[in-house]
């Protein structure tokens, strides 16, 4: 007579098609993305709200300070990703982030007020989500051979949207009795657990190596100059087109979230009233992705590929622009950011992040990084300013639109080149990951 353990075995592979020695392994990613997310969404309906303060037509000034601010991290995190053992990234950086969130939790608790903390909060915040998120996403894919990626990432980026659906509830209840500054330090003692679940990652992947080789590389530091992964992305085709595949993502979320702010602060003059509306709006979102990512992302990338990962929502976005073309009103952009922020968070990010699943290791550390912040936030920057200009000059809020749907579409095409390009890397079974044992992947 079989046991229970045997007949709760195959349910799980069904429902989560997870293999019995990747269980821990999942819930150790799932908490990682959990406290990660919870942490970080908890204070980003007040960044948007401090973005807004500042006023709407100063927004690509912090966009370009963003950029600016991402240009000097980036070096600093590649000379630690130089000198470390690679499995202990992770947690340098994510402790550094910790000292951050304390340091400006006494900031403003000291100057609530301050209009310059409040600037500083916001393009810091924006540095620390990118660079954080990134990495999480380094070690996944560092961790785990392409064959797990397209089964469990999916189910892993799900603690994602469960923390950015708690995350905001925290938010929402808590910002009272405690304040920003509270927040800030529940935040940093999130990131810390993060951090946590990243280390215990490491261990699971100790006990199931994917080859001797493998395991002795992980025990030593990458290596390298602190600039290596802009110039690996320049002299990769694959990884110029993953860059690209960013931008023109940026260049969409810039001009959709320019639009979002310009009709929030129209339609809800109160900033509390605007915090909340942000906050409806996350929960709606990570609602939506949790339910697509735990039963249908990963089925669809092990059945139809990376690539309908990569360009389903850019089609999607395309026709979203053509109808806030026609209809410049909050009630079609709300619909549309839902629709675009859900399917990124499921689709297009497990989507990205299985792309360097067939790179070799410093380039899932040093360009993957260099890529989700230098380009993404560059991306950011330049596209901030040519809405700026194409709403300056013809003051025409369809000409953006329509100028987004032609790029949306360019983005589409973009991402079905790179997943027909991931999966000759993968069938070539390339030097950069040696292949899966059977029983393992």
């Amino acid at each position: 007579m079989p046991s229970p353990e045997s007949g709760r075995a195959p349910l799980l592979a069904r429902l989560f098609n997870v293999r019995p020695h990747e269980a821990g392994a999942v819930a150790a990613a799932l908490l990682m993305f959990f406290l990660l997310f919870a942490g970080y969404f908890m204070l980003r309906p007040v960044r948007e709200t401090m973005g807004i303060a500042g006023g709407v037509r100063n927004l690509q000034w912090l966009f370009t300070a963003t950029f600016v601010a991402t240009l000097v991290a980036l070096p600093l995190f590649g000379w630690l990703a130089s000198q470390v053992r690679r499995r202990r990234i992770q947690l340098w950086t994510y402790g550094f982030f910790v000292l951050n969130l304390l340091a400006f939790a006494a900031v403003l608790a000291a100057r609530p007020d301050s209009i310059w903390a409040a600037r500083m909060f916001y393009v810091w915040l924006s540095v620390f989500n990118m660079l954080t998120i990134s990495l999480a996403w380094s070690v996944l894919a560092d961790i785990f051979v392409s064959s797990q990626a397209k089964r469990l990432f999916a189910l892993m980026a799900g603690g994602a949207s469960l923390g950015g659906l708690v995350g905001p509830l925290l938010g929402t209840v808590l910002v009272v009795p405690i304040g920003h500054a509270g927040l800030l330090l529940l935040s940093a003692l999130m990131l810390a657990g993060s951090a946590a679940a990243g280390i215990w990652l490491q261990r699971w992947r100790d006990r199931h190596p994917p080859g001797a080789e493998e395991q002795a590389a992980r025990s030593r530091p990458l290596g390298g100059n602190p600039f290596a992964g802009a110039t690996a992305v320049f002299r990769s085709p694959y990884l110029l087109g993953i860059a690209t595949f960013v931008v023109l993502l940026a260049t969409a979320n810039t001009f959709l979230y320019f639009e979002q702010a310009k009709l929030v602060e129209a339609a809800f003059p109160d900033k509390t009233r605007q915090t909340q509306v942000f906050g409806i709006i996350d929960i709606v979102v990570q609602s939506l992705a949790i339910l697509t990512q735990l039963f249908l992302t990963g089925r669809i990338a092990q059945k139809l590929g990376v690539g309908v990962l990569l360009v389903a929502v850019p089609l999607v976005v395309a026709a979203g622009f053509l109808w806030l073309a026609l209809a410049p009103v909050f009630a079609v952009l709300a619909v549309v950011m839902v629709v675009r922020r859900a399917g990124e968070y499921a689709l297009v990010r497990p989507g990205r992040e299985m792309l360097y699943t067939v790179v070799q290791p410093e380039h899932k550390y040093k360009a993957k990084n260099f890529i989700d912040t230098v380009v993404y936030r560059g991306g950011d920057a330049v596209s901030g300013w040519v809405k700026h200009g194409i709403d300056m000059l013809g003051n025409h809020p369809a000409a953006a639109m329509l100028i987004g749907s032609a790029l949306a579409l360019v983005w589409a095409g973009n991402g079905a080149l790179l997943g027909r390009a991931q999966r000759r890397r993968e069938q070539l079974q390339e030097p950069d990951r040696p292949a899966p044992s059977p029983a393992r992947s």
